[in-house]
């Protein structure tokens, strides 16, 4: 790292000290705020994961510039958001709520959150394996029969650009639960496009392989599980990240329609009673669990396709 870069690191250390100087000892003008301890151990864990990956970085010999600039980011949003709320009171005192009583809202209902959090992602879970493994045992069937490529393709081009949230008032008023309902929004979402995709991908197959494969007479189950499948797996790996984001994505708006249970509902509840404190926790919390989703499909993906 060189000298200049040293200095820039070394001087972004000197935000999260202002910031937490600043939720210690300077005086409050709001009324009700909590105390700065459970704000403070958000910034110590933040600090500690910018220099984990900073450090993993530097192995790799990657740049940090990029990670320095995102921490800059958020220390000044931090920044800001505590000077507008406890300090100088600018913004509005329920929609804007102080970060002090936020953070201690992980404390307050962690038993909660993480209640809401496991539901979410039971219901992510079971509803993205059903819609994949169907869209790609379709789409590689789809793909290697013409007649049935005919058949399939358009209709999967025409919905797959549709967003499911489209159908998730008919759903829950279909389904007998809203628990189903809101797995088969996430299957309708993950569906079409994975459907789609392993179509293309077996049609885009080099014809050096199928010609290959047709001289061992192979059958159309060999065929597909033993050849296609292992072809088009890389691709559908590869997509997972989008995949999974956008399937938590389209289960949190489902949760907004009348679950009782989820990180949607933890939200739309809170922001029903005017208790936009839980409300902004919440959003936090989907936020933290997106991106550590994030990463373990990164770590899938790096571990299951490494030549790429």
């Amino acid at each position: 790292m060189a000298n200049r870069d040293k200095r820039r690191f070394a001087a972004i250390h000197i935000l999260p000290l202002a910031l937490a100087c600043t939720a210690l000892f300077a005086p409050k003008t709001r009324a009700g705020v909590a105390g700065p301890w459970p704000f403070l151990a958000a910034i110590a864990a933040i600090e500690i994961l910018f220099l984990i990956f900073c450090r993993k970085r530097q192995r790799k010999g990657s740049t940090i510039t990029g990670l320095c600039d995102i921490i800059v980011f958020i220390w000044l949003a931090l920044a800001v958001w505590e000077l507008c709320t406890s300090v100088f009171d600018i913004a509005h005192p329920v929609l804007v709520p102080e970060p002090e009583n936020v953070f201690a809202t992980f404390i307050e209902q962690w038993d909660i959150l993480a209640l809401n959090v496991l539901y979410s992602l039971e219901l992510l879970l079971i509803g993205f394996s059903l819609g994949m493994a169907a869209a790609v045992l379709c789409g590689l069937a789809a793909g290697w029969f013409k007649r049935a490529r005919e058949f399939v393709y358009p209709i999967a081009n025409v919905l797959a650009p549709i967003p499911p949230v489209v159908f998730s008032p008919y759903l829950v008023a279909l389904m007998p639960s809203f628990r189903s309902a809101s797995a088969a929004v996430i299957v309708l979402g993950v569906f079409w496009p994975a459907l789609l995709g392993t179509i293309n991908r077996v049609a885009g197959m080099d014809r050096r392989i199928l010609e290959s494969a047709k001289l061992l007479s192979l059958g159309d189950g060999a065929m597909i599980f033993r050849v296609l499948l292992p072809y088009t797996l890389p691709g559908i790996i590869s997509g997972l990240k989008v995949s999974v984001t956008t399937s938590l994505l389209m289960l949190n708006f489902a949760e907004l329609m009348g679950a009782t249970h989820g990180m949607g509902y933890y939200i739309q509840n809170s922001v029903t009673y005017a208790n936009y404190t839980h409300a902004v926790a919440g959003i936090i919390c989907i936020g933290v669990v997106v991106t550590a989703l994030n990463a373990l499909v990164g770590r899938v993906q790096a571990k299951a396709i490494k030549w790429r």
